[in-house]
């Protein structure tokens, strides 16, 4: 699946390459709290490898009921985030799954979402969001990478590279599964 880049004196131990779904509604109506709702990612080493997957969802607790849009665009049910663990729960079982607070690691995720997601959602559960800060925005240096006009969406970027899109487009694990893809495919050019 992924080929192995030539990194050298590479510091990072983990590079954690993620995305997150959230509470969603059709046009955003004022007053509407997102809330994490999936994540989902890959701890990648420094040579390209692979060394595990994380996929869970999240039980939002401002905005308990998924609209029909957030429902369609993620494919994500009323029961799926019924069925999970609040949020302070699910990112304990994260960092210990990511090693964050015992190794190095790198947040990578294809924009700024995703970051600030994580420090909405931990502010609003009253933690501390110091860990989310090793973080680079793929989609940013993408197009600085390949000397676009504009930047891409997750999709178009895969596809450009030669990649097919596996998976569900707008889901959590999916995005983050073929995000690795561009992520391993220039992890000689990113700048960390």
């Amino acid at each position: 699946m992924f080929s192995k880049p030539n990194i050298q004196n590479c510091a990072i131990v983990n590079f954690i390459v993620f995305d997150l779904e959230a509470t969603c509604w059709k046009g955003r109506p004022p007053g509407m709290v997102q809330e994490i709702i999936e994540i989902g990612a890959l701890r990648v080493n420094p040579y390209g490898e692979v060394l595990g997957e994380y996929n869970r969802f999240v039980r939002p607790m401002v905005n308990t009921y998924l609209s029909s849009f957030c429902q369609e665009l993620t494919t994500i049910s009323q029961e799926d985030v019924n069925r999970a663990s609040s949020f302070p729960e699910v990112l304990d079982e994260f960092h210990e799954w990511a090693g964050i607070g015992e190794e190095d690691y790198l947040l990578c995720a294809w924009g700024k979402f995703d970051q600030l997601m994580f420090i909405h959602d931990c502010e609003l559960h009253q933690l501390d969001t110091d860990w989310v800060f090793p973080y680079i925005n793929l989609k940013k240096q993408y197009q600085q990478i390949r000397k676009l006009n504009k930047p891409v969406g997750l999709k178009h970027a895969v596809e450009r590279e030669g990649f097919e899109f596996s998976g569900t487009h707008h889901r959590g694990f999916d995005d983050a599964y073929n995000l690795a893809k561009v992520f391993v495919k220039h992890l000689d050019e990113w700048q960390f």
